[in-house]
Protein backbone atom coordinates (compact mmCIF):
# COMPACT_ATOMS: atom_id res chain seq x y z
CA UNK A 1 0.00 0.00 0.00
CA UNK A 2 2.66 2.29 1.07
CA UNK A 3 4.70 1.58 -2.14
CA UNK A 4 1.52 2.11 -4.62
CA UNK A 5 1.25 5.84 -2.54
CA UNK A 6 4.76 6.61 -3.06
CA UNK A 7 3.97 5.42 -6.77
CA UNK A 8 1.40 7.88 -7.25
CA UNK A 9 2.95 10.88 -6.03
CA UNK A 10 5.82 10.19 -8.05
CA UNK A 11 3.65 10.32 -10.91
CA UNK A 12 1.97 13.55 -9.78
CA UNK A 13 5.47 14.81 -9.24
CA UNK A 14 6.81 14.20 -12.58
CA UNK A 15 3.29 15.33 -13.91
CA UNK A 16 3.55 18.83 -12.75
CA UNK A 17 7.29 19.16 -13.49
CA UNK A 18 6.23 18.64 -16.92
CA UNK A 19 3.70 20.95 -16.75
CA UNK A 20 5.85 23.38 -15.13
CA UNK A 21 8.78 22.93 -18.05
CA UNK A 22 6.30 22.95 -20.50
CA UNK A 23 4.47 25.94 -19.70
CA UNK A 24 7.96 28.16 -18.92
CA UNK A 25 8.81 26.76 -22.99
CA UNK A 26 5.27 27.91 -24.02
CA UNK A 27 5.54 31.46 -22.75
CA UNK A 28 8.98 31.67 -23.02
CA UNK A 29 8.66 30.94 -27.14
CA UNK A 30 5.28 33.21 -27.47
CA UNK A 31 7.39 36.10 -26.07
CA UNK A 32 9.22 36.08 -29.29
CA UNK A 33 7.04 34.70 -32.05
CA UNK A 34 2.98 35.72 -32.46
CA UNK A 35 0.35 33.28 -31.39
CA UNK A 36 -1.60 32.03 -34.42
CA UNK A 37 -4.51 31.36 -33.01
CA UNK A 38 -6.80 31.72 -29.88
CA UNK A 39 -9.58 29.21 -28.66
CA UNK A 40 -11.84 32.25 -29.06
CA UNK A 41 -10.62 32.70 -33.13
CA UNK A 42 -11.76 29.33 -33.64
CA UNK A 43 -15.10 29.72 -32.04
CA UNK A 44 -16.08 32.41 -34.21
CA UNK A 45 -14.95 31.00 -37.48
CA UNK A 46 -17.44 28.59 -37.00
CA UNK A 47 -19.99 30.93 -36.46
CA UNK A 48 -18.97 33.57 -38.52
CA UNK A 49 -17.18 31.33 -41.51
CA UNK A 50 -14.18 33.55 -41.80
CA UNK A 51 -12.31 36.21 -39.20
CA UNK A 52 -10.66 38.87 -39.60
CA UNK A 53 -7.03 39.24 -38.71
CA UNK A 54 -3.47 40.76 -39.55
CA UNK A 55 -0.66 40.71 -37.11
CA UNK A 56 1.52 43.50 -37.00
CA UNK A 57 4.28 44.64 -34.57
CA UNK A 58 4.91 47.17 -31.92
CA UNK A 59 6.26 49.85 -34.04
CA UNK A 60 3.17 49.60 -36.45
CA UNK A 61 0.74 50.46 -34.10
CA UNK A 62 -0.01 53.61 -33.60
CA UNK A 63 1.07 54.65 -29.56
CA UNK A 64 -2.85 56.26 -29.25
CA UNK A 65 -3.99 52.48 -29.32
CA UNK A 66 -2.12 50.95 -26.15
CA UNK A 67 -2.44 54.21 -24.48
CA UNK A 68 -5.98 54.07 -24.88
CA UNK A 69 -6.80 50.49 -23.77
CA UNK A 70 -4.43 50.88 -20.66
CA UNK A 71 -6.90 54.76 -19.90
CA UNK A 72 -9.87 51.87 -20.31
CA UNK A 73 -9.21 49.09 -19.24
CA UNK A 74 -6.19 48.87 -16.62
CA UNK A 75 -5.03 52.44 -15.63
CA UNK A 76 -2.04 50.99 -13.49
CA UNK A 77 -0.90 48.20 -16.07
CA UNK A 78 3.17 49.47 -16.24
CA UNK A 79 3.05 49.35 -12.45
CA UNK A 80 1.81 46.16 -11.40
CA UNK A 81 2.82 42.46 -11.24
CA UNK A 82 0.12 41.43 -13.42
CA UNK A 83 -2.53 41.77 -10.83
CA UNK A 84 -4.68 44.69 -9.44
CA UNK A 85 -5.56 43.99 -6.13
CA UNK A 86 -7.67 47.29 -5.72
CA UNK A 87 -10.04 46.36 -8.90
CA UNK A 88 -10.58 42.99 -7.66
CA UNK A 89 -11.79 44.17 -4.31
CA UNK A 90 -13.80 47.13 -5.98
CA UNK A 91 -15.48 43.83 -8.05
CA UNK A 92 -16.33 42.20 -4.80
CA UNK A 93 -17.95 44.83 -3.14
CA UNK A 94 -19.81 45.37 -6.42
CA UNK A 95 -20.73 41.54 -6.82
CA UNK A 96 -21.79 41.93 -3.17
CA UNK A 97 -24.58 44.79 -4.16
CA UNK A 98 -25.74 42.90 -7.29
CA UNK A 99 -24.85 45.11 -9.73
CA UNK A 100 -23.45 44.77 -13.12
CA UNK A 101 -19.52 44.90 -13.55
CA UNK A 102 -16.47 44.01 -15.77
CA UNK A 103 -14.76 42.12 -13.52
CA UNK A 104 -11.43 43.12 -11.91
CA UNK A 105 -8.99 41.59 -14.55
CA UNK A 106 -5.75 43.28 -16.11
CA UNK A 107 -4.91 43.69 -19.35
CA UNK A 108 -1.70 40.81 -17.98
CA UNK A 109 -4.77 38.43 -17.19
CA UNK A 110 -6.79 39.13 -20.46
CA UNK A 111 -3.88 37.84 -22.60
CA UNK A 112 -2.95 34.94 -20.95
CA UNK A 113 -6.48 33.99 -20.99
CA UNK A 114 -7.11 35.17 -25.02
CA UNK A 115 -3.65 33.12 -26.21
CA UNK A 116 -3.57 30.17 -23.34
CA UNK A 117 -6.59 28.95 -22.03
CA UNK A 118 -10.32 28.26 -23.28
CA UNK A 119 -13.34 30.42 -22.32
CA UNK A 120 -14.85 29.60 -19.07
CA UNK A 121 -15.28 30.71 -15.57
CA UNK A 122 -13.96 27.48 -13.80
CA UNK A 123 -11.62 27.40 -10.58
CA UNK A 124 -9.40 25.16 -12.36
CA UNK A 125 -9.42 27.93 -15.60
CA UNK A 126 -9.07 30.77 -13.02
CA UNK A 127 -6.12 29.29 -11.50
CA UNK A 128 -4.23 28.64 -15.07
CA UNK A 129 -4.98 32.18 -15.99
CA UNK A 130 -3.39 33.78 -12.60
CA UNK A 131 -0.29 31.40 -13.24
CA UNK A 132 -0.19 32.16 -17.27
CA UNK A 133 -0.46 35.81 -15.84
CA UNK A 134 2.57 35.10 -13.38
CA UNK A 135 4.76 33.65 -16.02
CA UNK A 136 3.89 36.15 -19.05
CA UNK A 137 5.01 38.71 -16.20
CA UNK A 138 8.16 37.01 -15.51
CA UNK A 139 9.33 36.88 -18.87
CA UNK A 140 7.57 39.27 -21.25
CA UNK A 141 8.09 43.10 -21.32
CA UNK A 142 5.22 45.24 -20.46
CA UNK A 143 5.56 46.38 -23.92
CA UNK A 144 4.83 42.47 -25.25
CA UNK A 145 2.31 42.25 -23.10
CA UNK A 146 0.44 45.01 -24.82
CA UNK A 147 1.60 43.99 -28.33
CA UNK A 148 0.62 40.54 -28.59
CA UNK A 149 -3.13 41.59 -26.40
CA UNK A 150 -3.41 44.12 -29.46
CA UNK A 151 -2.71 41.53 -31.49
CA UNK A 152 -5.35 38.89 -30.49
CA UNK A 153 -8.00 40.37 -28.75
CA UNK A 154 -11.66 40.26 -30.42
CA UNK A 155 -12.34 43.77 -31.00
CA UNK A 156 -15.63 43.02 -33.55
CA UNK A 157 -17.40 40.54 -34.97
CA UNK A 158 -15.35 38.46 -36.32
CA UNK A 159 -12.34 40.80 -35.76
CA UNK A 160 -9.59 40.00 -33.95
CA UNK A 161 -6.62 42.51 -33.21
CA UNK A 162 -5.63 45.98 -33.82
CA UNK A 163 -5.08 45.96 -37.53
CA UNK A 164 -7.68 44.30 -38.43
CA UNK A 165 -10.06 46.56 -36.53
CA UNK A 166 -8.56 49.79 -37.69
CA UNK A 167 -9.14 48.72 -41.24
CA UNK A 168 -12.51 47.89 -40.34
CA UNK A 169 -13.66 50.69 -38.84
CA UNK A 170 -11.40 53.39 -40.25
CA UNK A 171 -10.30 51.73 -43.45
CA UNK A 172 -6.89 52.98 -42.53
CA UNK A 173 -3.70 51.22 -40.86
CA UNK A 174 -3.05 50.96 -37.13
CA UNK A 175 0.02 52.91 -37.42
CA UNK A 176 -1.87 56.21 -38.39
CA UNK A 177 -4.85 55.59 -35.33
CA UNK A 178 -5.68 58.55 -33.73
CA UNK A 179 -6.32 59.38 -30.31
CA UNK A 180 -10.51 59.47 -31.30
CA UNK A 181 -10.08 56.76 -33.08
CA UNK A 182 -8.59 53.98 -30.66
CA UNK A 183 -10.87 55.41 -28.04
CA UNK A 184 -13.37 54.50 -29.86
CA UNK A 185 -12.36 51.02 -30.79
CA UNK A 186 -11.27 50.56 -26.90
CA UNK A 187 -15.09 51.75 -26.39
CA UNK A 188 -16.13 48.54 -27.74
CA UNK A 189 -14.06 46.14 -25.77
CA UNK A 190 -16.44 45.04 -23.00
CA UNK A 191 -18.42 43.54 -25.90
CA UNK A 192 -17.28 43.84 -29.32
CA UNK A 193 -19.73 41.38 -30.80
CA UNK A 194 -22.64 43.73 -29.71
CA UNK A 195 -21.25 47.27 -29.98
CA UNK A 196 -19.82 48.24 -33.15
CA UNK A 197 -17.43 51.19 -34.15
CA UNK A 198 -18.54 51.23 -37.43
CA UNK A 199 -22.06 52.56 -36.02
CA UNK A 200 -21.36 53.43 -32.47
CA UNK A 201 -24.45 54.18 -30.64
CA UNK A 202 -25.04 57.35 -27.94
CA UNK A 203 -23.68 54.94 -25.05
CA UNK A 204 -20.45 53.78 -27.09
CA UNK A 205 -19.66 57.74 -28.75
CA UNK A 206 -20.21 58.82 -24.60
CA UNK A 207 -17.88 56.27 -23.45
CA UNK A 208 -15.51 57.07 -26.45
CA UNK A 209 -14.79 60.49 -24.80
CA UNK A 210 -14.59 59.44 -21.40
CA UNK A 211 -11.73 57.45 -22.73
CA UNK A 212 -10.44 60.42 -24.76
CA UNK A 213 -10.30 61.77 -21.47
CA UNK A 214 -8.64 59.20 -19.58
CA UNK A 215 -6.10 59.33 -21.92
CA UNK A 216 -5.21 63.16 -20.61
CA UNK A 217 -5.51 61.72 -17.53
CA UNK A 218 -2.93 59.37 -17.20
CA UNK A 219 -0.63 61.01 -19.70
CA UNK A 220 1.42 58.78 -21.96
CA UNK A 221 2.94 55.89 -19.42
CA UNK A 222 4.94 54.47 -22.06
CA UNK A 223 7.26 57.36 -21.70
CA UNK A 224 9.73 56.55 -18.53
CA UNK A 225 9.35 60.12 -17.82
CA UNK A 226 6.11 60.38 -17.53
CA UNK A 227 5.69 56.75 -15.88
CA UNK A 228 8.18 57.73 -13.46
CA UNK A 229 5.78 60.80 -12.47
CA UNK A 230 2.57 58.80 -12.49
CA UNK A 231 4.05 56.36 -9.97
CA UNK A 232 5.02 59.13 -7.68
CA UNK A 233 1.67 60.57 -7.68
CA UNK A 234 0.33 56.93 -7.57
CA UNK A 235 2.79 56.31 -4.61
CA UNK A 236 1.19 59.45 -2.86
CA UNK A 237 -2.38 58.66 -3.24
CA UNK A 238 -1.75 55.53 -1.90
CA UNK A 239 0.15 56.80 1.19
CA UNK A 240 -2.92 59.13 1.85
CA UNK A 241 -5.73 56.35 1.53
CA UNK A 242 -4.49 54.28 3.82
CA UNK A 243 -3.54 56.91 6.29
CA UNK A 244 -7.41 58.07 5.73
CA UNK A 245 -8.40 54.81 6.32
CA UNK A 246 -6.12 54.14 9.67
CA UNK A 247 -8.02 57.17 11.02
CA UNK A 248 -11.24 55.63 10.38
CA UNK A 249 -9.89 52.02 12.22
CA UNK A 250 -8.90 53.93 15.31
CA UNK A 251 -12.07 56.27 15.14
CA UNK A 252 -14.27 52.62 15.23
CA UNK A 253 -12.08 51.66 18.00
Amino acid sequence: MRRTITHVFRWIGAGLLWFVVVSLLWVGLLGIVEPPVTWVMVQQKFEQGAVKRTVVDWSSISRNMPLAVMASEDQRFMFHSGFSWEAMRKAMERNKKGKRIRGGSTISQQTAKNVFLWPGRTYVRKGLEAWFTALMELLWSKERILEVYLNVAEMGKGVFGVEAASRHCFDRSAAKLTASQAALITATLPAPRRFSCTSPSGYIRSRQQWVVRQMANIGDVLDPEVRRKREEKIEKEEARKAKREAKAKARKK
